[in-house]
């Protein structure tokens, strides 16, 4: 079951911020995640990624499960749970993390926010309260809450983000670092802006109460105005995220606890994600098995594909040598990219092999007629698109060079933006 099967027979939920959305939405394009509507795309998916790398797009994750861990052991438990060691997350900062079943396989990944010495906030892509509230057991002094529904939450990624929330009035926003948290009195209550996003890309997500969203927006996309602002949908966040190297969910690995054969899903080692595993804390769900995996080595590995071609490897075979003798391997996630202007993968890789020649078996129809061939695959270790202004503090203000405004796209323009010196 994944976790939208969850949700099935329901009528879908409408995010705080879908009276706005809908009045966008051109194409009427429509998804469901965690029960709630939310956009594929708006107008189109490619002009919404230009958006994304030369202006400033939204994209709602209010479907995104957020939950409040807090109580005096809330860090203790965390700790415990996931495979990082939380006790080094510094307050009002962000840390990416997981956490794995017993046999060291993972159950979801996600992000913990350090609000407090005994308060967090734990998002992940799937609902996950009942392995919250299993490993809570035990603890005396915990609580763990759903904040799902109470929570707007809205990502601004691009490179005129930061220009966007400086004239909307967040002073000091362009001291955050990468995933800092920073705090902003707005009407009455509290605005959260973590400098955290999906994109690769200098970007932010604002936290706001379920009552502000609307007014939150109409805000933001004022001061957007001048700046390049639209929203973007799920196929733009593919592009953007693929382009990073970031891993998704249903992608590139299938959850532990909804898998129906056992190595069908993933250890953190086996995704690439060995950086997130602390073997030298205290006691986690999964370290003994993660402990014998260092010591043996990982069956499979998760890597980036550089491919020969313009043809999108999109559910491709990958063999140890061009007569396709033998599968070693497989393509997780597939396109061809704008901003690399290379034809970009993630694939799963047998580990015996991933220092000999990597052959990907592509398919194309034209005139709906199938064509096949093989190109050649080469391995890199750098994210296909990490620019610099994605760590940069303070972000240069850019701007673009055409005014945009708040009213929908009527052509797919291709814009550059410059910093103002």
């Amino acid at each position: 079951m994944n976790a939208t099967d969850r949700f099935a027979g329901e009528r879908p939920r409408l995010s705080p911020f879908h009276e706005r959305q809908e009045e966008l939405n051109i194409r009427d394009a429509w998804s469901i995640w965690n029960g709630y509507k939310f956009a594929d795309c708006y107008y189109d998916a490619e002009y919404e990624y230009f958006c994304i790398r030369n202006s400033c797009g939204t994209y709602d994750i209010c479907p995104m499960q957020k939950y409040e861990i807090s109580g005096r052991d809330a860090e203790a438990m965390l700790n415990r749970m996931v495979t990082r060691d939380v006790k080094k997350i510094g307050l009002n900062r962000v840390a990416y993390c997981v956490w794995c079943d017993d046999n060291g396989r993972i159950i979801d990944d996600g992000t913990i926010f350090k609000l407090a010495s005994d308060r967090f906030m734990l998002t992940c892509g799937s609902p996950c309260v009942a392995w919250l509230r299993m490993a809570a057991f035990g603890y005396a002094d915990i609580s763990v809450r759903d904040v799902t529904d109470e929570l707007a939450a809205l990502s601004l990624q691009g490179p005129t983000s930061c220009a966007v929330l400086k004239k909307m009035g967040l002073t000091g926003i362009e001291n955050a670092k990468a995933f800092d948290i920073m705090q902003f009195p707005y009407h009455g209550e509290n605005l959260m802006v973590s400098r955290t996003g999906f994109t690769g890309d200098l970007g932010y997500e604002l936290w706001i109460s379920r009552d502000l969203a609307l007014t939150m927006w109409d805000e933001l996309y004022a001061a957007g105005a001048d700046y390049g602002i639209q929203p973007y949908g799920e196929t733009a966040t593919n592009m953007a995220r693929l382009e990073a190297g970031f891993i998704m969910p249903y992608m590139d690995f299938y959850e532990a606890l909804k898998t129906v054969h056992f190595e069908h899903d993933h250890t953190p080692y086996e995704l690439n994600l060995g950086w997130l595993v602390d073997l030298d804390k205290p006691h986690f769900s999964g370290k003994r098995a993660l402990v014998e995996e260092k010591k043996n080595g990982s069956r499979w590995k998760l890597v980036k594909l550089d491919i020969v071609g313009n043809w999108p490897a999109d559910g491709s075979i990958i063999y140890n040598n061009e007569n396709c003798d033998k599968d070693v391997g497989y393509v997780t996630s597939a396109m061809w990219s704008p901003a690399v202007k290379a034809n970009i993968a993630l694939a799963m890789i047998r580990s015996e092999h991933l220092d000999g020649e990597l052959w990907v078996e592509l398919y194309k129809y034209k005139d709906l007629r199938p064509y096949r061939r093989v190109a050649l695959g080469t391995i890199r270790e750098k994210p296909f698109w990490m620019p610099p202004r994605a760590r940069a503090t303070p972000p240069a203000d850019y701007c673009p060079r055409f005014r945009s405004g708040y009213s929908r796209p009527t052509t797919r323009r291709r814009i550059c933006v410059q910093p103002i010196s």
